[in-house]
């Protein structure tokens, strides 16, 4: 197992790594929707905004693992409230493109910095490096 760690996401708020490799495949920690210069919240109460930056970031931690968002099989998406399924939905359309991972979607009580979304994903690792 291969800790994967870079200043282009923010950095881990606890003892866990921003993804592991093993196997051929990433797994990426959720990611909320924070500067990974400031650490600062972006968005706001937006969650389209916040949805953005979070799939930003999991881009970021892909990218550093030596994947990419095309290897993505699967995702959750953790929402403070189902009602902004449809926004972030949009956003992680536009994100994906064509791809389309399995995905679980859910409403949790809480998460983190009291964000509206938190995404984490399992993906395939390039067979050649770029």
């Amino acid at each position: 197992m291969t800790p994967v760690s870079t200043s282009e996401a923010p950095a881990a708020i606890g003892p866990y790594s921003q993804a592991m490799t093993h196997g051929g495949l990433v797994y990426c920690s959720g990611q909320i929707a924070l500067d990974p210069s400031t650490g600062a919240l972006v968005g706001g109460e937006d969650v389209a905004a916040q949805a953005e930056q979070v799939l930003r970031n999991l881009d970021a931690v892909l990218r550093a693992a030596g994947s990419r968002r095309e290897n993505v099989l699967r995702t959750t998406v953790f929402l403070r409230d189902m009602a902004d399924f449809a926004a972030v939905n949009a956003v992680y359309a536009g994100f994906f493109g064509d791809t389309r991972p399995a995905r679980a979607t859910v409403a949790v009580a809480g998460l983190p910095r009291d964000v509206r979304v938190e995404i984490d994903c399992i993906a395939a690792l390039d067979a050649t490096p770029r």
